[in-house]
């Protein structure tokens, strides 16, 4: 399915869930997903995983705004996918690649550990 992400929204979605949409087309199992920004991206997601069409590894989703971020994160909470969340309306894209840093630090710090 091609989605004309430069036009207005396709079949209802916004650019960003159109963009999930399509990233989950190329990378359906296994992938680290962060959404810090659109909380349509992460509902997408969301969505998609439910559907069977995306098997993430994780989602950071840190969404920010006062419009549906909050409970976008409290519908990634409940679809019991691998998750990092927060629970308030903050967050952003920022916070999202800080929480992906750690966790690849933390990552690093256990393979380097001594056995």
């Amino acid at each position: 399915m091609a989605l004309d992400l430069a036009g207005p929204a396709t079949d209802g979605l916004t650019r960003t869930a159109a963009g999930v949409r399509r990233a989950a087309q190329e990378y359906p199992d296994g992938a680290v997903w962060a959404v810090g920004n659109a909380p349509t991206a992460l509902r997408e997601l969301v969505r998609l995983a439910a559907a069977g069409s995306v098997r993430p590894a994780l989602v950071v989703g840190m969404p920010v705004g006062f419009v549906d971020a909050a409970d976008a994160k409290a519908a990634l909470r409940a679809s019991g996918l691998p998750a990092v969340s927060n629970r308030s309306a903050k967050g952003g894209t920022a916070v999202a690649a800080a929480a992906v840093n750690v966790l690849l630090y933390l990552e690093t710090l256990e393979r380097e550990a001594p056995a």
